[in-house]
């Protein structure tokens, strides 16, 4: 059994701004805006949506298998995910674009401006599951993850074809997508994963309820910022977990899926569902509190000191034993 996790593969250029964007915007003239910010930093690092998911689970031991497209500038950041237990060999790689390109600034208030370049992620869209899982094993799940959105449908209509469970994972891709690709993309997902937000925007563009939604999928997974988690399902008792307490955020970004990483890691191990959450909030602390998606790090047991704190000793003696 595998775990696969399709979606963008990118270089993330993080950029900070001291002040507020909101100090600077006109609504009255937005239809007219044309704004600049002097930063006070770059930082490139790594990210991605499906690499930085990868990276956090093989943080947590687990070794995923990546699905996704990328340039020939791919090396190192591929040496750097294999060195970390991430298998990389179901990466397509480009002959003629370059990785994806994440570009964002992020002012004092933890507001975010960003642009997203595809380049060689549009050729997601040519990559076949059935391959990959005759090679690494039927998968326990597939993440379909942001990432180009013929990629997407393509991946989910496959796993529903041959079986697969499959998690939707649509986020930053909601903006443009239509509703009809929105209902393909989460229509029998095991899991649905979304910040509060994008569960709104879901609803609204889908045309379905809360209710019509969880009679869709599995279990519906909505993180709320500092406020923590809600997990909502049929037939289940809403599960709310807080979030980590005493976290100095540093950069927002990778954060949701830091969080992914550690509830798909606690799945692995078939912990339920809120200790999944409790394992996820606690690698979204991790990541929160550096600059890059991918900078963290922690023993196993400085994991574990910071889950018996933040959730106390029964959570640790349920992840204990996985991370050993």
């Amino acid at each position: 059994m595998s775990l696969l996790i399709a979606g963008s593969i990118a270089t993330d250029h993080l950029m900070n701004f001291g002040g507020k964007f909101a100090d600077s915007l006109v609504v009255e003239q937005l239809d007219k805006l044309s704004v600049s910010f002097l930063v006070d930093d770059l930082e490139i690092r790594r990210g991605g949506c499906a690499g930085n998911i990868a990276f956090g689970l093989s943080r947590l031991g687990v070794q995923p298998v990546l699905v996704g497209a990328a340039g020939e500038d791919f090396a190192d950041y591929r040496s750097w995910l294999e060195r970390h237990g991430v298998d990389c060999d179901s990466v397509r790689i480009s002959e003629d674009l370059h990785t994806a390109r994440f570009v964002c600034t992020t002012d004092a208030t933890m507001a975010q401006f960003a642009s997203f370049y595809p380049g060689a992620m549009s050729e997601a869209r040519l990559i076949e599951l059935g391959p990959i899982a005759r090679r690494v094993g039927e998968p326990t799940y597939v993440l379909v993850g942001p990432d180009d959105p013929q990629a997407m449908v393509r991946h989910t209509q496959e796993c529903r074809q041959r079986g697969y469970a499959f998690i939707a994972d649509p986020s930053q891709q909601l903006a443009f997508g239509e509703g009809e690709m929105i209902r393909e993309l989460i229509d029998g997902a095991a899991y649905l994963f979304s910040n509060e937000y994008e569960a709104h925007l879901i609803e609204s563009k889908t045309g379905w309820s809360g209710e019509e939604i969880l009679s869709r999928v599995g279990t519906q997974v909505i993180t709320l910022g500092p406020a923590g988690v809600r997990i909502v399902g049929n037939g289940q008792d809403p599960i709310e977990t807080g979030a980590v307490p005493g976290v100095k955020a540093v950069e927002p970004t990778g954060v949701g899926d830091g969080f992914r990483s550690g509830f798909l890691a606690a799945l692995e191990w078939r912990l339920p569902h809120e200790r999944a959450a409790q394992v996820g909030c606690v690698l979204a602390a991790y990541v929160v509190e550096q600059v890059g998606t991918q900078e963290y790090s922690f023993t196993h047991e400085e994991f574990i000191l910071r889950l018996v704190e933040a959730y106390g000793e029964d959570a640790a003696a349920d992840v204990r034993p996985h991370l050993s």
